[in-house]
């Protein structure tokens, strides 16, 4: 059936006509499967506000339809599951439902109560006590880079800057970020190669054996642009990962494992006060 205005403003007048003659609790029905019913007030109100009239009877027309079918495949599974089936399934709601409402006032302690920081030695003792669990699985660099057409900048003053590495060469170089074509300036964190191939095509084309050679600087040149490149440091795969790249992994790692053990204590508490006050109670 075509969905527009005059569809559902039919559908709502007739609707409100049954409600004149049926006892609905002062609300209008929109629809009726066997003696369900699907009523306006409960459609308008699920409505997102700021809606055209066309999207509006759009969200109407699809969630009547929706609703219907819902409806329709609800009583046909009543009709034709064993009693069996129907007692597991809502045994399996029961249980979620429990695990929801649980787990809602667990995640609300935690939120209140865990403490979140880990501290720097407690990160520092975790890798020197396990660093054969950081082996690199890619690798790893500090460079620099820049790229930048010829012609519309000093190609001398630029590269002058650019071997320089000066805090005045490289505020110099950001100065000149809007004509650049692409750069990264920051040599003292360590990137993944992948994520340095995103930085140009020229970069993601360059020889992968050549490029992952330390204490290395090259220039290249197309037709049109300049590229400077400069390798500071490479740790392969196979090597440990340096500290400051496994932070992160670490952090996350130290909280999950607070948080289990927050949990456990919040849990044992639970069990432990429940029997003081005599609401638990055990039985040999």
């Amino acid at each position: 059936m075509k969905i527009n205005l005059k569809n559902i403003i039919g559908l709502l007048m007739i609707a409100s006509f049954a409600a004149c003659s049926t006892n609905h609790n002062d609300k209008t029905p929109l629809a009726k499967v066997n003696n369900v019913f699907l009523y306006k007030e409960d459609v308008l109100s699920l409505m997102p506000k700021g809606m055209s009239e066309k999207d509006s009877v759009v969200f109407v027309s699809t969630y009547i339809k929706d609703w219907a079918k819902q409806q329709l495949l609800l009583q046909k599974a009543k009709i034709n599951l064993t009693e069996e089936e129907k007692t597991k399934i809502e045994d399996l709601v029961n249980n979620y439902h429990k695990d929801l409402l649980a787990n809602k006032y667990l995640e609300a302690i935690i939120k209140q109560e865990l403490d979140t920081v880990i501290s720097r030695e407690e990160l520092e003792n975790y890798y020197k006590e396990n660093k054969e669990i950081f082996n690199l699985k890619e690798a790893l660099l500090k460079f620099r880079y820049i790229a930048f057409n010829d012609g519309i900048l000093n190609k001398k003053e630029l590269t002058s800057w650019f071997r320089d590495n000066s805090d005045k060469s490289n505020a110099a170089l950001k100065k000149q970020a809007l004509q650049l074509n692409s750069f990264h300036l920051n040599d003292t964190i360590w990137v993944r190669y992948d994520d340095i191939k995103n930085h140009s095509s020229f970069l993601g084309s360059y020889n992968k054996n050549k490029f992952l050679k330390k204490n290395r600087y090259f220039k290249e040149e197309d037709s049109v642009t300049t590229y400077l490149v400069e390798i500071k440091d490479v740790l392969l795969p196979g090597e440990t990962a340096p500290f400051s790249y496994a932070v992160p992994t670490i952090n996350s790692m130290l909280l999950h494992k607070r948080k289990l053990q927050f949990l456990r204590k919040i849990e044992e508490t639970i069990i432990n006060d429940a029997i003081k006050q005599k609401e638990l109670q055990l039985y040999d």
